[in-house]
């Protein structure tokens, strides 16, 4: 069932206020607070819209989160059933220090559509679209990079990866540097990471490595509607995250999951710019109540898949 459009434009004024709130936070190296403000805006608009919505990726358990808490219920309670997947604030240390990155992200789909992911890291690996089989997490690096670089008729050299500046992905980033792929490392934006492989302009070939399952599915419901390639397998090695995820419903822990198995059907996804990042402005000051945001805007529907990047003038008032 296609979710009609005016929603869509009911979540851009979503995440577009929260990155507001969130901008006024910009480098207080407060990344709680910035967060926390991005947060309570989002719950607030959310509840303003006519649907009956169900947090399957928010800010943690209800014990951990007091607001868009996995399974929280928001809406009116009026309209149709959505399943709705949040990230306030992703890139908090880049808000807390006022650096290019930090994005206010949701994703909406038809109740059921939308995979619950548990709070656990994740195995992931993305890159624009691809044939069947050239690209898989159980294939070694070498064989995945051999085969794109054969894929886009080039040598591994002219290929540019993009992965998460962390301890834990020394010896990928090692075995990128002796395959003389280029490196693009970032500190944080897991989400971010995997969107750079959408566009040619963005020149990133291949995101790849360890980060945030809940970010993974995040990352999916955009990379859909850009028809591109995605596959994660999440990491169950604690007795908690075990027992979340048989709660949740899965039963094999070492599945690789692919993009039609995390998203399905119609989907919706706005990530409003706090600060400048993936071509975008951060949120501009017009005057007191006056702001500029840009959103990136993503609807993958039976009929097309659509994708822009999406300038408004938001009224907001700040306390």
């Amino acid at each position: 069932m296609t979710i009609d459009k005016k929603y869509l434009d009911k979540l851009i004024n979503v995440t577009s206020k929260a990155a507001i709130a969130s901008s006024f936070l910009l480098g207080k190296k407060n990344k709680i607070a910035a967060d926390q403000a991005a947060v309570d805006s989002m719950r607030k608009e959310l509840n303003n819209i006519d649907m009956r919505g169900e947090i399957v990726i928010g800010e943690g358990s209800l014990d951990e989160a007091p607001m868009l808490y996995n399974g929280e219920k928001l809406g009116t309670q009026n309209g149709p059933e959505f399943d709705i997947a949040v990230d306030p604030l992703e890139g908090t240390n880049f808000a807390a220090n006022n650096l290019p990155g930090a994005l206010s992200v949701i994703a909406i789909s038809n109740k059921g559509n939308l995979f619950k992911a548990p709070e656990t890291y994740m195995h992931k690996i993305a890159t624009s679209r691809t044939e069947k089989g050239l690209i898989d997490l159980d294939y070694s690096i070498k064989k995945n990079i051999s085969n794109l670089a054969e894929f886009k008729n080039t040598q591994p050299s002219n290929l540019r990866a993009c992965i998460l500046d962390r301890p834990r992905h020394k010896k990928i980033i090692d075995e990128l540097k002796k395959l003389k792929v280029q490196i693009k490392l970032i500190s944080d934006g897991d989400i971010t990471g995997a969107l750079l492989v959408t566009k040619p302009s963005f020149n990133v070939d291949i995101f790849l490595g360890i980060g945030g399952g809940p970010e993974g599915v995040l990352a999916a419901a955009a990379l859909d509607s850009y028809d591109c390639y995605f596959q994660g397998k999440f990491i169950f090695n604690q007795k908690d995250s075990i027992e979340e995820a048989k709660k949740m419903g899965i039963k094999n822990l070492d599945k690789k999951y692919d993009l039609k198995e995390i998203i399905k059907g119609d989907t919706m996804f706005c990530a409003t710019a706090i600060t400048k990042t993936m071509g975008m402005k951060g949120v501009i000051i017009e005057n007191q109540n006056s702001f500029i945001t840009e959103t990136l805007v993503t609807h993958k529907n039976s009929n097309n898949n659509y994708s822009t990047i999406e300038k408004r003038k938001i009224i907001f008032d700040h306390i």
